[in-house]
């Protein structure tokens, strides 16, 4: 039986992705306006990505970004989507956490992975095989200091510590909320389970002829390793992550990002990074093929309801959903598309309707005496003022 929340978690994880060829100043005006608009709606959080080559995802610095993103918010939570933590020494990434979260209040969330594009690893010279243990070593560290007062000492093959210590410690205590990004291997779940963070799972695996991710495997791999180091795991905290668009109807989606959708796949995931392709059709059909198979979820309100239901069966249960955004559909129709999720999706796993519908329901289920004394109040009202008139 699939364990959901009270109240689910949703917001999104905005790489971003923008075509190669658009005005990327514009293209991250949008993302901030995106965010801005998702704070009005009430979404609970935004977490932005770190990249550094291929053109699409091209926000360098998600620091940066949140850092202008609070001043224009109020109420959503900012995350790092992932900090790249192979690329960064474990000092300075958590001098600016912390700086952040002083900054913020309190809003900032830290989400932690090992570099997902393999130019970016080679641009710096780190060999890809080492990615993930620099990413469980450099994460330890950061904690330490989070947490620790004495000064600490350590060398490393790729960085040294000498007395080191913080001048700030963290606004939340003991500090601000850690997820480590998991896409289809078991690191990523592994390293969660070893400090007792919470998981951003990319439910679209690399590799289409795997198969869809196995999320009951994976969070099991993670209570196991959580077990092994006295830590333990929270279905609530653990996200997962979807492409979505959607409209009034289903047909209406589809044409909204029909090419953008195509050119995203081809261009970007397949003719860029090198994804395996799963569907080899004309580019126009790639939308249908992978709403069809789960990928993605492009439809209407009540289509996403039955696929964020689906995710759960297929989990086991989670706590949060992030619509993996992708800039496939024009701007207004983007904005839309965030706007009905927030109406009509949030409100059936958040609690929201309950009581609206529930008043609802007894003043139809009493209806008919309620209507009765309606007239006999008219009726009176009537006489009295004949009556008066008398």
């Amino acid at each position: 039986m699939a364990q959901l929340p009270d109240r689910m978690k949703f917001g999104v994880f905005l790489g971003p992705f923008h075509r190669v060829g658009e005005n990327p100043t514009l293209a991250l005006d949008r993302d901030m306006e995106l965010v801005q608009w998702l704070d009005y709606l009430g979404y609970d959080e935004a977490w932005i990505g770190e990249h550094h080559s291929a053109g699409w995802e091209i926000v360098a610095s998600p620091e940066v970004f949140i850092a202008a993103a609070a001043q224009h918010t109020k109420y959503i939570k900012l995350g790092t989507g992932v900090v790249s933590l192979p690329y960064h020494h474990p000092l300075m990434v958590a001098d600016r956490m912390v700086q952040l979260d002083h900054m913020t209040h309190g809003r900032v969330l830290f989400g932690v992975g090992p570099g997902a594009l393999p130019g970016d690893a080679y641009m710096m010279g780190i060999p890809h095989e080492v990615q993930r243990e620099r990413m469980d070593e450099a994460l330890g560290i950061i904690l330490r200091l989070f947490t620790e007062n004495e000064p600490i000492t350590y060398k490393s093959d790729w960085f040294e510590l000498r007395d080191a210590v913080i001048q700030l410690k963290p606004f939340q205590k003991p500090y601000m909320p850690v997820a480590v990004a998991s896409v289809q291997t078991p690191a990523g779940v592994i390293l969660a389970g070893k400090y007792g963070a919470s998981v951003l799972t990319i439910t679209v695996p690399r590799d289409p002829s795997a198969g869809p991710s196995d999320l009951q495997g994976l969070w099991a791999i993670a209570e196991e390793s959580a077990e092994t180091h006295g830590q333990k795991m929270n279905r609530d905290d653990w996200r997962l992550v979807l492409p979505v668009h959607l409209a009034e109807t289903k047909k209406e989606a589809l044409e909204d990002a029909r090419m953008g959708a195509g050119r995203y796949l081809r261009e970007y995931s397949e003719g860029t990074n090198g994804r395996k392709a799963g569907f080899s059709g004309p580019l126009e059909k790639v939308i249908e093929h992978m709403d069809d198979n789960g990928s993605w979820i492009i439809g209407t309100p009540d289509d996403c309801v039955a696929g964020i239901k689906k995710l759960a069966e297929r989990s086991g249960g989670f706590g949060g959903f992030l619509v993996q955004t992708v800039d496939w559909a024009p701007r207004e129709k983007m904005l839309r598309s965030y706007e009905l999720l927030a109406r009509y999706v949030m409100p059936q796993f958040q609690g929201t309707a309950v009581s609206t519908a529930a008043s609802n329901k007894w003043a139809k289920d009493h209806q008919e005496s309620l209507a009765a004394g309606r007239v006999r109040a008219i009726s009176r009202a009537k006489e009295s003022y004949a009556q008066s008139r008398g």
